[in-house]
């Protein structure tokens, strides 16, 4: 390792495991959630700490804080209790190796965004995803938008590889918008010809500084079906649920915020109903997409796998027989309606008559 790798992070030693037992010959899927800068409703600090806590997971490299961020400009919490100082507010940025529900492992880059060095930290970067043969790169934004928080929640996908943003909502305009770190490394990788793509969900504007756990539940559910991932989401839905009760209460008090609520409700709905007919293969927000043939396949192999041999046999001896019967019931009617004799007859004598 140079020295300068070594004064931007560390790695663990030994390292854990990345590759996994799926054996399908691709590198792992990376996910950066580094908050910050324009995380509406705390979506994508939200994302990282989730998997964080639902997954078994181990460090792989730690970024040095010092070398990244400007402490003063972003004081970390302090608590204190009487006379001492009990606890400081983590600024650790590193990567993680995180495994599924289904064993399936993949990588997690998140913590604060580095305030300082951006061009160093993403040269860095770049070197681990070469070095640990990165096949997929997935970068979580969170922007608000004039959206209403009373329809499906809406991410937009962007991307150097159709494969990670078929059938997701895409923005179909040129924008100019503040630079990132993630924005940085997100060009770095293009630039290397990775794949690489990145999700923006869209927040509610009048929500964007408060916890908005829709946009966390749809940014990683998002981000589960582009990498076939499983990620336990259950106690997310249950903060949606909690959210949404809330919000009923304060907007039906108010005719006013319900005036602005049916005014972006009429702009959605204009723009959905656009958007479909320019792009009638996508998948739109709130609908589940169609499970492709390779899909239903794995499914089904799965089933037969959770069998015992004994079940598994039988399942398959009965399609076998069901196609049997199916063909002994249509033969009679293959030669234009004539029984199998009088056919075997006709074609005897015109053997004859040759």
């Amino acid at each position: 390792m140079h020295e300068e790798d070594r004064r931007m992070y560390e790695l663990e030693y030994p390292a854990p495991v990345i590759r996994d037992d799926s054996g399908d010959g691709q590198g792992p899927t990376m996910i950066v959630a580094m908050h910050g800068y324009a995380d509406a409703g705390q979506a994508i600090e939200a994302s990282a700490d989730h998997l964080k806590a639902a997954l078994e997971g181990r460090q792989l490299a730690s970024f040095n804080s010092d070398e990244l961020i400007d402490y003063r400009s972003r004081r970390p919490a302090v608590t204190i209790d009487k006379d001492r100082a009990l606890e400081i507010e983590s600024m650790d940025l590193g990567i993680k190796v995180l495994r599924d529900n289904s064993g399936k492992t993949f990588l997690l880059l998140s913590g604060p965004e580095p305030d300082m060095r951006w061009e160093a930290f993403t040269t860095a970067v770049v070197k681990l995803v070469e070095k640990f043969n990165i096949e997929n790169t997935i970068m979580l934004y969170a922007a608000p938008m004039p959206v209403p928080h009373t329809r499906p929640t809406v991410v937009t996908a962007h991307g150097t590889s159709s494969r990670l943003t078929e059938h997701m909502l895409s923005m179909d305009s040129t924008m100019m918008v503040p630079g990132s770190a993630a924005l940085y490394l997100e060009k770095a990788l293009a630039d290397k010809h990775r794949t690489v793509a990145g999700y923006t969900v869209h927040v509610p504007h009048y929500l964007a500084a408060s916890p908005y756990p829709q946009a966390t539940f749809q940014l990683l559910d998002s981000v589960a079906r582009a990498a076939r991932l499983n990620i336990p989401l259950g106690s997310i839905e249950a903060d949606i649920s909690r959210v949404e009760n809330q919000l009923e209460e304060q907007v039906g008090g108010s005719d006013e915020i319900e005036g602005v609520v049916q005014q972006l409700e009429q702009q959605y709905d204009a723009y959905m109903e656009r958007y479909r007919k320019e792009h009638p293969q996508a998948i739109m927000p709130g609908e589940e997409p169609m499970p492709t043939g390779e899909e239903i396949s794995e499914e089904f192999q799965a089933f037969l796998a959770s069998l015992d041999e004994e079940e598994s046999q039988q399942i398959i001896n009965t399609e076998i027989d069901d196609r049997e019967d199916s063909a002994e019931e249509e033969g009679p009617q293959s030669d234009g309606g004539k029984d199998g004799p009088d056919s075997a007859s006709g074609e005897g004598d015109l053997g004859d008559d040759i």
